[in-house]
């Protein structure tokens, strides 16, 4: 049984600690699959509003059941993937850097996370370059991994890395279903990565290689369903059910999963950690 902790706790099993959370959520009332801008999404085959709902409150739940906190913003009509909080921003040090979308179905997105944060206090950057937040951006201890190739411009790398003050390193995706980098990668601490190599070019993998050598190297199968499109706090990883031998690898290592269905969401090409904009002060 995974146990809660505060945020002024930590809660440690063998040698992996999970930290407390701050995580931005939108409660998918408006998701739809009406349009298509990823390989995942077929409007017509549409999905089911009210069971995607159920599903979201589920991974909320989760979240709040392992001691993290979670703000909402309030879902907008006519923007069904603003459940994808993840895109709408990044934050490091309290500092916000604003999402600019890549498609015009998104666009409007990107001012009202940005006006979220402003209206809490937060110093906000509004972007110059295409990027689509947290979808591109993955932040450990020292370093900002940023992915480019589908959604994110690398003069936003540049961008994000002027104003946020932490080196950012580039990394190409070149797999179209693998159109942000956090459908190909995640951390799983503030030191160390999984990631499925194949979604990556051949440079980027030898920087990969050589920046985590004890990395998880996730398998095709496990890469397909999303399965790293998941959410670690160094203890627990909240991640797709159906990444089965994902989930087995991270338990052999010594995490506690926490699995997930978003199967409804998926149908949009999202997962837990779409859902989810960590808030980091």
């Amino acid at each position: 049984m995974t146990l809660p902790f505060t945020a002024t706790t930590a809660a440690t099993t063998g040698q992996r600690t999970g930290t407390a959370r701050h995580y931005l959520m939108c409660r998918p009332e408006f998701f739809t699959v009406s349009y298509s801008i990823n390989p995942w999404m077929d409007p017509d085959a549409g999905a089911d509003t009210a069971r995607a709902v159920q599903q979201w409150e589920s991974l909320r739940r989760a979240y709040e059941s392992l001691g993290h906190r979670v703000s909402l913003i309030d879902p907008v009509d006519g923007l069904p993937d603003m459940v994808f909080a993840a895109n709408g921003a990044l934050i490091v040090e309290g500092r916000v850097y604003g999402a600019r979308f890549a498609h015009a179905e998104r666009v409007a997105e990107g001012p009202a996370y940005l006006r979220w944060f402003a209206d809490r206090g937060f110093e906000t950057l509004e972007a110059s370059f295409t990027n689509e937040g947290e979808g591109d951006y993955l932040t450990l201890d020292e370093m900002i991994l940023a992915g480019t190739g589908f959604r994110t411009d690398v003069a936003a790398h540049m961008e994000a890395q002027e104003f946020l003050g932490r080196p950012v390193v580039t990394l190409r995706l070149v797999d179209p279903r693998f159109y942000h980098l956090d459908t190909a990668l995640f951390p799983l601490d503030g030191t160390n990565v999984a990631y499925y190599p194949e979604a990556f070019s051949a440079g980027s993998r030898k920087v990969l290689k050589r920046l985590f050598p004890d990395a998880l190297i996730a398998s095709a199968a496990d890469a397909e369903v999303l399965g790293l499109n998941a959410v670690s706090d160094g203890r627990n990883v909240v991640l797709n059910a159906e990444a089965t031998g994902l989930a087995l690898e991270l338990k052999r290592r010594g995490y506690e999963v926490v699995p997930v269905d978003l199967s409804e969401l998926r149908k949009a090409g999202g997962g837990p950690k779409c859902c989810t904009l960590e808030i980091r002060p």
